[in-house]
């Protein structure tokens, strides 16, 4: 087999740039590790920036989101009892929208089927070769037999856990983290949402947020420690947790009712750097990795695979190496900005073990100037709603 592009990992992002390039008459083969049936089985929460619905838009999978997707103008932050709205397009004049990344994702699938492009599941064993050469070549082994695929280039887009990134030489790359002394145990109800818009809430018991999918399917998390187990944790015990970690008046009205999806997700700031290697491109988890307060994992994935398909159409219609030369820092230029977000804003709301009486003095002055100065309000709107390409 022979392409252009072959792009391992067959998640939204991987689905994102093989249409982007089909756009472009670039060629693409997706290789994907799961079978389709998992990978649209996957729960995945969908706060969406501007930047990545106009590349849905694009592609020309953004019909069912807008008409099932809401738009959110604005969120709430609370500690203790007090509350206060964040208005986005009052200091942005952009909202953000809630859309699940399963059905972002499975638009992405149904375009891809009906432009006719390739892909493979179930791949094992999967091996970039020659990545720093004029051979690059991506090899796996299936149920039915070993294979091999030819290409110009290589977008990883698999994940934290994929071959990508393992792929560059240890030498050459420099790995930033940063681990959470905490995790968030989350649950998925069929209950109408608290709110209509997402809150955020610091509370002396520890952070929760009130987010939803749908009318009649909410998504609740509470901050919980590591060594924690979400089987731990009874329906009746987690609603009533949740109620203590939000204000009196939210809690009043908060409809509860059987978990139908329960877990517990640890938190982790994480960056590689280059994010290139020769002909070898990561992408989206491949490369860096936020904690999901502040929704920014799935959109500064759809950043890389702005920069990248951009950089690879160009290359292919002029010859010119500019845009692949410079991807890797152009992309961190804006990676580093949202991970910069989710830290501050994680900081902003979480309870730390090792805090002190005048750390919490802190957070909670840093909540009442939030709350009272339209600058503040302005720079985090900024960042919720998405940071330009």
């Amino acid at each position: 087999m022979k392409t252009q592009v072959a792009i391992i990992g067959g998640g939204p992002s991987g689905m994102l740039l093989s249409l982007l390039l089909h756009r472009e008459g670039i060629e693409s083969v997706v290789l994907e590790r799961r079978t389709k049936e998992h990978v649209l089985g996957r729960i995945r929460a969908g706060v969406l920036e501007q930047g990545l619905v106009g590349l849905l838009e694009r592609v020309g999978c953004a019909d069912r989101l807008h008409a099932e997707g809401y738009v959110h103008d604005g969120t709430l932050i609370s500690y203790g009892d007090e509350m206060f709205r964040i208005d986005f397009v009052e200091h942005t004049g952009r909202p953000v929208i809630v859309y699940g990344q399963t059905e972002v994702t499975r638009d992405l699938y149904a375009a891809r089927e009906a432009a006719g492009g390739p892909m493979v599941f179930e791949v094992e064993d999967v091996a970039i070769n020659g990545a720093d050469t004029d051979a690059c070549h991506v090899t796996w082994r299936t149920p039915g037999g070993t294979a091999r695929l030819d290409c110009d280039f290589v977008a990883g887009c698999d994940g934290f856990h994929g071959v990508s990134r393992r792929s560059i030489p240890a030498a050459l790359r420099k790995d930033y983290e940063k681990v959470y002394p905490f995790g968030w145990l989350g649950v998925l109800s069929e209950t109408r949402p608290v709110n209509d818009e997402l809150i955020y809430a610091n509370s002396p018991r520890g952070f929760a947020l009130c987010s939803m999918r749908n009318e009649r399917l909410s998504r609740y998390y509470i901050q919980c420690s590591l060594d924690d187990r979400a089987e731990n944790w009874s329906d009746a015990d987690f609603w009533e947790e949740l109620k203590a970690r939000i204000p009196a008046g939210q809690a009043a009205t908060l409809e509860t009712g059987p978990s139908i999806e329960k877990s517990i997700a640890p938190l982790r700031s994480f960056v590689t750097e280059p994010m290139r290697w020769g002909r070898l491109f990561l992408c989206g988890d491949a490369a860096h990795i936020v904690p999901p307060t502040g929704a920014k994992g799935l959109n500064t994935a759809a950043s890389d695979v702005h920069y990248l398909h951009e950089a690879l159409a160009d290359h292919y219609a002029t010859g010119s190496t500019a845009g692949i030369d410079g991807y890797s820092q152009k992309a961190l230029r804006r990676v580093w900005k949202a991970e910069r977000f989710s830290w501050w804003f994680s900081g902003l709301l979480h309870r730390y073990p090792d805090q002190s009486d005048f750390d919490l003095k802190m957070q909670i002055a840093e909540l009442e100037f939030l709350r009272s100065s339209p600058a503040a309000q302005k720079a985090l709107a900024e960042n919720y709603v998405g940071l330009p390409y």
